[in-house]
């Protein structure tokens, strides 16, 4: 989808996506990303091990912990969180770049990282709880992609009480029962929040001249 603008300078915003692990997010991020050409994925930094079809630098920046813990004392994150017993963080250059390019960013994660992003962030941040139509669907899609991880999955299982408690933080709430209809309703949001007059910061010259114009 490739939108009309009025060519007001604007701010980006940073799109936070949460969910349950095996509620969709992931797959609704990816698609948000082919259908919105003003949208950025952000790149997060990991101390986990690289999966054989993963890219280092495009899917994740794979690092060591002691690496991980230099950026830490550096004060190089926007947000940072421990999940599953691997490190995981957003490096703030990268963004800030992309926002005041007006571009936007999404980011793909739990409740501790937006947490983090919106006590730093907060009027640069959306963000969307994406929760799935029940408890036994999501259930069958963690044994699905845990096949041979059985415990690991019912960890992930008991999880999702914890992660879905804390959906009343988020600005948005989406119950993913069809792809297409959660989709549509991601950009619908996004389509909104870049409409806010915090973001829009060169709507206040536009308006000036425009009470400067003679008629």
């Amino acid at each position: 989808m490739r939108e009309m603008h009025d060519n007001i300078k604007r701010r980006g915003l940073m799109l936070v996506l949460s969910a349950p692990s095996g509620a969709g997010k992931t797959t609704l991020s990816k698609l948000l990303l082919q259908n919105d050409y003003h949208l950025r994925s952000s790149i997060s930094v990991t101390t986990r091990s690289k999966r054989p079809e993963e890219i280092d630098g495009k899917d994740y920046c794979f690092i060591s912990i002691e690496e991980f813990k230099e950026m830490i004392a550096n004060k190089e994150f926007m947000e940072y969180a421990e999940i599953f017993g691997n490190f995981y963080g957003t490096p703030k250059v990268t963004v800030e770049k992309v926002l005041e390019a007006g571009e936007d960013v999404v980011f793909d994660i739990d409740w501790q990282g937006h947490k983090k992003l919106v006590g730093t962030a907060r009027e640069d941040v959306t963000s969307v709880f994406i929760l799935p139509p029940s408890k036994y669907e999501l259930y069958e899609r963690l044994k699905s992609r845990h096949l041979n991880e059985e415990d690991m999955a019912k960890f992930r299982q008991e999880r999702a009480n914890d992660e879905i408690s804390h959906w009343h933080e988020y600005d948005y709430v989406i119950i993913n029962k069809d792809l297409d209809e959660s989709l549509s309703k991601l950009l619908a949001i996004l389509r909104a929040e870049r409409l806010r007059k915090n973001r829009r910061i060169g709507l206040s010259s536009f308006v000036g001249g425009l009470l400067n114009q003679d008629v």
